[in-house]
């Protein structure tokens, strides 16, 4: 790709799904696995701001927007979700990639990094809403919230339900610290048809999540813990950034913002990434 003010679209066929995705940028590829309903266009000022550097990569996950479920009434599992993911990268780029994942997209990018190895080569993991990373009894408990958030937006639907979800993710729904002139992102029909399909799907993707904690150390992918500067101590997608990193034996980067700083800080995150994956660069080189 030469001109990065130029987004290219195309699709990729998955087994029982048609996925769309979004390139834009020249450079090493960087893989973006979005948080919660976000699509392709969730993080159109982070990759403005990573386009002159990276070949940016976005999609919308199966039942989300542009791509299509051959059976809409079924979700996929988070294994499955990583799958995709490795068919894009298989199809659009010639070499392993990096990726940001964010929350539920961070868990995605661990499943990718044990189920495809050498695919990505390193996995910055935002905040991943992944409670197989915690001792038993804090799992539970975080699994209860999650299957109370399921039932609250199935009696209540989504208003009731939102102000929940920032509550347990520690999200900042003010937007007083955001950075300015960003492209608006408002609650519209396509928003709230994606919110209904990651509450009603996700959340039990989540919930039945496979991941092998033990797994993750033997990757050749470099995975980095990751957590928003401003996002609350105690919030449990926090607590499973620490938890991956006491699992890795490594530390924790802080990121500008808080659980949602890819959006609210796209300035500020987009140089913090440079520096993150430019240390693989280095670290690379003979």
């Amino acid at each position: 790709m030469t001109n990065d003010e130029t987004t290219h679209t195309g699709t990729v066929r998955a087994p029982g799904a048609t996925l769309h995705y979004q390139l834009r940028g020249h450079g090493p590829t960087l893989l973006i696995g979005q948080s919660g309903e976000g699509d392709a266009d969730r993080t159109v000022d982070l990759v403005a701001r990573l386009a002159d550097t990276h070949t940016v990569i976005t999609y919308d996950r199966r039942g989300l927007s542009r791509s299509r479920l051959d059976d809409p009434s079924r979700g996929a599992t988070l294994a499955e979700h990583a799958d995709d993911a490795a068919l894009l990268l298989a199809t659009v780029a010639s070499e392993p990639a990096a990726m940001l994942g964010c929350s539920l997209g961070a868990v995605i990018g661990l499943h990718l990094a044990v189920r495809h190895p050498g695919r990505i080569h390193t996995l910055i993991a935002h905040e991943p809403v992944a409670p197989r990373l915690l001792p038993a009894a804090e799992r539970a408990r975080h699994e209860h919230e999650l299957a109370d958030l399921r039932r609250l937006y199935a009696g209540s639907g989504l208003a009731a339900t939102l102000p929940e979800i920032a509550r347990v993710l520690g999200i900042d729904t003010s937007g007083r610290d955001a950075e300015p002139g960003l492209t608006p992102q408002p609650i519209n029909d396509l928003r709230r048809a994606n919110f209904d399909h990651f509450i009603r799907h996700d959340f039990t993707a989540v919930l039945e999540d496979t991941l092998d904690p033990a797994a993750l150390a033997a990757t050749p992918t470099r995975i980095v813990p990751a957590v928003g500067r401003t996002t609350p101590k105690g919030v449990f997608d926090r607590r499973c950034a620490y938890a991956l990193a006491d699992a890795l034996g490594t530390d924790v980067v802080e990121l500008p913002g808080g659980h949602n700083g890819n959006t609210s800080h796209p300035s500020a995150y987009a140089a913090s990434l440079r520096d993150l994956l430019a240390t693989h660069v280095h670290a690379a080189q003979p």
